[in-house]
């Protein structure tokens, strides 16, 4: 119900392949957990069971809260550890959340990771975390992509050799030429 049922939102409202695992019965705090979210039902009603899983599957895991880790967030900062997975805690009442999307995501391109695995606490213990993580994984996504997208070098025509184009006197001038000469997606 708080961190990761954010990132998981995050990801079926931008079309991002997810997965996971969650207890037999498809149990959440809230109760059963909808279909529209592809997890995968584990063998147990175990959370910790299940939290081992999702580490264990994941190629990184990232921990969001507003202050120290406890309780289930502890725990998977601890099976990260375990089996030797990077793994990085971001305290939202230390980190301002540009600056913890910029670190994110850096986390992310240092320790290539493909699947992550978001957690934190739940709702019942912090009534602010679900929509600070949905803004944070937005963020991170949409970083994510202006990175791997770079525009591909624009190569520009010589024209010292041509007296019939005219060189640009303002930055207006510059900037109709740039734009005119640019695809749409650069």
């Amino acid at each position: 119900t708080g961190a990761d049922r954010a990132a998981l939102d995050v990801a079926i409202r931008l079309g991002i392949p997810h997965g996971g695992w969650l207890p037999r019965g498809r149990l959440a705090e809230d109760g059963w957990l909808s279909k529209r979210y592809r997890l995968q039902e584990m063998p147990t009603d175990s959370y910790p069971a299940r939290t081992e899983q999702n580490v264990i599957d994941s190629n990184g895991t990232l921990i969001i809260s507003h202050g120290d880790l406890s309780e289930g967030s502890d725990y998977t900062r601890k099976m990260a550890v375990k089996h030797h997975r990077p793994w990085l805690h971001v305290d939202l009442n230390k980190t301002p959340a540009f600056k913890a999307v910029t670190l994110i995501c850096s986390w992310i391109d240092e320790n290539a990771i493909e699947i992550l695995n978001v957690a934190g606490p739940r709702a019942s213990k912090d009534d602010q975390i679900y929509p600070a993580v949905l803004k944070i994984i937005e963020s991170v996504h949409y970083m994510e992509l202006m990175t791997t997208a770079q525009p591909q070098a624009v190569k520009f025509q010589d024209n010292s050799r041509t007296s019939t184009i005219k060189q640009p006197e303002t930055v207006q001038e510059a900037l109709e030429i740039l734009i005119s000469e640019l695809p749409l997606k650069e």
